[in-house]
């Protein structure tokens, strides 16, 4: 062994080299609201504006799933507050398009759909259970290019992994709330040696808010993610949901004036079992190149059972006097099977010099659902989906396969200026088969139809400083008319047969960015164009006088307007070194939602509203932290007539009145790994509706909630 002196004067070689630019992707977040960075996995977002939440960072009733609280800080996002009149989620809307079962919106859950159907069922009714998601990401209008054709946009919930310094962890939440709420919250996860899991089960019930809309939902997830070998990584997921609701009708606007807890209806119930397995594998090429392959099936269904609703919310569901028994109820039966393949790669290459990515891949999609409408239900009040003295008014099965190749790039102009264009090729079959009745005449139903088309697209990225960029993107959107629309489900109003698809584009720019630790902000505009928008007009019966409600193409639309979202901790700036913390924002959204074309020119489109406007202030010290909101949705309709005065013999015509929330929520992080949540959502029990509806859990108004409290104990081991 050498002495130290020896050591010490004994020379070193010395090497250089040159390494190349290292680029550090990762999310963006301020608070609790962030963007998504330029290229995450194999999806580029470069150019486009988004949006991420991270729900640890917000005092949101995650246990009630309340969307004001946990996406309320997205400019313009509206919600559809249904859940508790019987559909089994609330849904989401953007830039005045319609917010029920998020049908505008791509809804997927770690990067997988999770609707039964984009193309001919979009509607949402499984959401994992929000204590078990980790982030919520929003991309606008410009993800149709990646995702597949919407207007709306996607929204994707990120859920929690196993913890990688734990071979196994414990997560116990237990709530309690008004009208007899409970929900009970159980998760595991960890890592051991390559594999890491996480698996949760909620369990949820309910007597509601109004009579005759109980709830009892079961919903669980169980995700492995097995690091195969340095290149390859695979995953296998599986998510759930079993619930039973009652539904308890539609009410007309005398009776929300009178009084907005009153049920019109004991006797409706809806259960929609939901699974989704899924396989992913990721697989590194090289150093530049990714693979990535996402395989999901859907295994899921919707029953219906409830009294026939042709007289609309004001005609009372009474007892037969000859029979001394109520009047059947209509049983309405859908079953869904798809299964969806993703495969996407991304390449990094180099131009001119300068670092360039390359996203593309393609879509399969297969699905095929049976819909059974009209059967002669029981005279009982209970779940029955039994057929008495009789079949189904229709039965079909609806077919649709789509292949969808993509592909975009980032070209990078300097170390600050980028373009991304992109392409979208869809091939889209669609097929129907069966039966349905027309005036007591069986008349079978058997229709293909091919259809294929190219979405293209472009946005632009300029590094404004080191910490704001300014953004721009415009990209063509299309909607192929749905089952929904050519054979509705529990609907009242009329169709018609000639409905065409939907085609159109958005358009958007903003600047964003942060100032220090202490001011985050987005601020942007919008154009939306909607051609052959599908909604619902009010109409004459030409033969017997009588008015009726009708689906159709009402015309071409614009949607523009401004979204911006303003956050500042002014304590971050004063006083750096302070224990107190204080933080305010502002999401306001201005939308001017109009037809532009045909009769209703002019005319605001359908669930539209004009401001929306959320402002919260957040306080907190040591372990206690408050959070006060308030939220204004400005009025809207529920037709494209834009009637005023409300009509007690068409549900959908009047309108649907702004309105403004208050809500309060805290958290205290106790010692020992314990949590301690509470709060009171619509503190001032303000009576409000967000939707009139010609179909189930209605026809007519379906209001929203009033005053509720809970409270919530979590644990983690």
């Amino acid at each position: 062994m050498l002495p130290c002196a020896a050591l010490a004067q004994t020379p070193t070689p010395v090497s250089t080299q040159n390494l190349g630019e290292v680029r550090v992707r990762g999310l963006h977040s301020k608070n609790g609201l962030g963007n998504l960075p330029d290229v995450g996995g194999a999806v580029i977002y470069a150019g486009k504006k988004t949006e991420v939440l991270v729900l640890d960072s917000l005092d949101a009733n995650t246990a009630l799933n309340n969307p004001r609280q946990i996406l309320g800080r997205i400019p313009g996002m509206n919600f559809s507050e249904t859940e508790g009149g019987g559909f089994p989620a609330n849904g989401i809307g953007l830039r005045g398009l319609n917010p029920v079962q998020s049908v505008e919106m791509n809804v997927r859950q770690n990067g997988y759909n999770i609707t039964a159907d984009l193309y001919g069922y979009p509607e949402t009714y499984y959401l994992p259970a929000m204590e078990a998601v980790e982030r919520v990401e929003i991309v606008r209008g410009a993800a149709a290019l990646q995702f597949g054709p919407q207007f709306g946009g996607v929204s994707n919930y990120v859920m929690r992994r196993g913890a990688d310094d734990k071979k196994f962890e414990l997560n116990l939440r237990q709530t309690a709330g008004s009208y007899g709420l409970f929900n009970s919250f159980t998760s595991v996860g960890g890592t051991v040696g390559k594999l890491n899991y996480y698996a949760y089960g909620q369990y949820r019930r309910t007597e509601g808010w109004r009579p005759n809309s109980g709830l009892s939902q079961g919903t669980a997830f169980a995700g492995l993610r097995y690091q195969a070998s340095e290149k390859l990584r695979l995953g296998l997921e599986y998510s759930i949901l079993r619930n039973r609701l009652q539904m308890p009708g539609g009410l007309t606007d005398a009776q929300f004036a009178q009084d907005g807890r009153q049920s019109t209806r004991a006797r409706n119930w809806l259960e929609s079992p939901w699974n989704v397995l899924t396989l992913t594998a990721d697989y590194q090429l090289s150093p530049r190149t990714l693979l990535t392959f996402k395989a999901a099936g859907n295994l899921s269904s919707r029953s219906l059972v409830w009294r026939n609703e042709d007289g609309g919310p004001a005609v009372p569901d009474t007892i037969d006097r000859a029979t001394q028994q109520y009047v059947p109820r209509e049983v309405q039966r859908e079953h869904f099977r798809s299964v969806s393949n993703e495969l996407r790669v991304r390449a990094d290459y180099q131009l001119f010099g300068l670092e360039n990515t390359l996203a593309g891949g393609v879509r399969y999609f297969a699905g095929r659902m049976r819909r059974q409408g009209g059967g002669p239900g029981s005279t009982a009040a209970d779940f029955d989906l039994g057929l008495y003295g009789g079949t189904y008014e229709y039965d079909l099965e609806f077919r649709t396969q789509n292949l969808a190749p993509f592909v975009e790039t980032v070209l990078r102009f300097g170390p600050k200026l980028s373009l991304t264009p992109g392409l979208r090729y869809e091939f889209l079959n669609s097929q129907v088969a069966g039966y349905k009745f027309n005036d007591d005449i069986r008349q079978a139903a058997r229709e293909s139809r091919n259809r294929s088309f190219v979405l293209g697209g472009v946005g632009a990225q300029l590094e404004a400083t080191g910490t704001t960029t300014l953004y721009a993107n415009v990209s063509q959107a299309y909607r192929p008319v749905d089952y929904s629309a050519l054979e509705p489900f529990g609907v009242t109003s009329r169709i018609d047969p000639n409905l065409q698809d939907s085609r159109g584009y958005n358009a958007d720019f903003g600047y964003r960015g942060s100032l220090g630790e202490w001011l985050n902000f987005d601020v942007g505009g919008f154009l939306l164009r909607y051609n052959n928008r599908i909604g619902t007009v009010a109409v004459v019966d030409a033969g017997t006088g009588n008015d009726y409600s009708l689906r159709t193409n009402v015309a071409d639309s614009e949607h523009k307007g401004l979204e911006t979202y303003l956050e500042i901790s002014p304590l971050k700036l004063l006083a750096p070194t302070s224990r107190h913390r204080l933080s305010a924002f502002n999401s306001l959204a201005y939308v001017d939602a109009r037809y532009v074309s045909g009769e209703f020119k002019n005319k605001r489109v359908e669930y539209a509203p004009e401001i929306i406007e959320r402002v919260g202030l957040t306080y907190g010290y040591g372990p206690l932290s408050v959070t006060g909101q308030y939220s204004y949705t400005g009025r809207s309709f529920g037709e494209a007539n834009n009637f005023v005065a409300p009509d007690n013999d068409n549900p959908l015509r009047g309108l649907i009145p702004a309105y403004a929330v208050l809500d309060l929520s805290a958290t205290c992080h106790l010692p020992n790994g314990l949590d301690l949540k509470a709060g009171v959502n619509n503190l001032a029990d303000k009576r409000y509706f967000t939707r009139r509806t010609d179909e189930y859990p209605g026809p007519g108004i379906i209001p929203a909630q009033g005053r509720a409290g809970y409270v919530t104990l979590a644990a983690k081991f």
